[in-house]
């Protein structure tokens, strides 16, 4: 059964995250389906709205594939972390604009999914994080995308805490550009892929790419390495078992 939904309206696909159950949370199926569809979109496709069934955009990792990880090798890690990254570079390097329509929670991966979109709207009722590190992990292949979307410095604060945030805070830290209530969230985003339609196709491909090029010292080539060093090392495999048995890890403050 698919994990993701793809619908077309003209030159305007619609790509929806279809794990409602699971909050969407990415998976390696999911992964290597949202890597296909973005790179096996229709030539004449301009507009890309990436969604997300059900309560919320995208939760992040999906827990049995946090649990699996534990298994593999130092091989198997770094391959498996590279398939995440290629499903971001996916979405990032789309030759149409994409644009994120995002609701309910955007945590790691799914707000990586935010990071790497052109325009991003948000409801004011979603909440964000990069949790990574509160398993012992670490963002590694979201990186360059939050990094160009809020800089360094809010990059630095949200990965070593880990904090929660809300869509205010977003949208001035510079990750989503529009915030709404639930109800005008459709309307607004249909606005936004309605500019983006009498904007000249080959100028929004052009301007993509210049931030792309001009950001492209942003992204390092070892990332996948890097998760996978945090994955099979002690405090990643304390921090993912503490989560998975609802524990606080062995560094957390009073346990």
């Amino acid at each position: 059964m698919s994990a993701l939904g793809i619908a077309r309206d003209g030159a305007v696909v619609t790509v929806t995250l279809d794990r409602a159950e699971r909050r969407n949370a990415l998976d390696p199926s999911l992964i290597e389906e949202l890597t296909a569809a973005f790179r096996g979109l229709p030539e004449d496709a301009r507009v890309v709205v990436l969604r997300g069934s059900g309560p919320a955009f995208c939760a992040g990792a999906d827990l049995d594939w946090m649990a699996a990880s534990r298994d593999l090798s130092w091989e198997e890690n770094v391959a498996d972390a590279g398939r995440m990254a290629d499903a971001f570079e996916a979405v990032d390097a789309c030759r149409a604009a994409v644009v994120a329509r995002v609701h309910g929670a955007a945590f790691g991966g799914g707000a990586g999914l935010v990071a790497c979109a052109d325009v991003a709207v948000a409801s004011d009722d979603t909440t964000f994080a990069f949790s990574e590190v509160r398993l012992g992990l670490l963002p590694a292949t979201i990186s360059p995308y939050v990094l160009r979307a809020i800089g360094p410095g809010a990059t630095r604060a949200l990965f070593t805490t880990g904090r929660r945030f809300d869509a205010d805070e977003a949208r001035r830290l510079g990750l989503v550009h529009e915030v709404v209530t639930d109800d005008q969230l459709d309307a607004s985003v249909a606005d936004v892929v309605d500019a983006l339609l009498h904007a000249g196709p080959e100028a929004v491909l052009a301007c993509k790419q210049l931030v792309r090029d001009a950001t492209a010292g942003l992204a390092l080539h070892d990332l996948p390495e890097r998760i996978a060093r945090a994955r099979t090392g002690p405090e990643g495999r304390e921090g993912v078992a503490a989560f998975l048995e609802r524990r606080s890890p062995s560094w957390s403050a009073g346990s």
